[in-house]
């Protein structure tokens, strides 16, 4: 998987069909080189008011298609 082509851009969705904001980066771990966490703009209003991203451990994530589906209440 090409991490460039794949993941950024994509919008990424709460369980409650809410978009929390599109990937923008993603962290590596250094000896294993596989993703652990994904780092998100913020979309919409929030992100014309103030530059801010946050960062989604891959644990919360429970689909990757054309877009990214963060886990709900009842899959933790």
């Amino acid at each position: 998987m090409r991490i460039k082509d794949e993941l950024f851009g994509k919008e990424v969705i709460d369980a409650d069909v809410q978009i929390v904001g599109k990937v923008s980066d993603v962290v590596l771990d250094k000896d294993t080189y596989e993703i652990t966490d994904l780092v998100l703009k913020r979309s919409g209003l929030s992100e014309q008011i103030k530059a801010s991203e946050d960062l989604v451990p891959m644990e919360l994530v429970k689909v990757i298609g054309d877009k990214i589906l963060l886990k709900g209440e009842d899959d933790l």
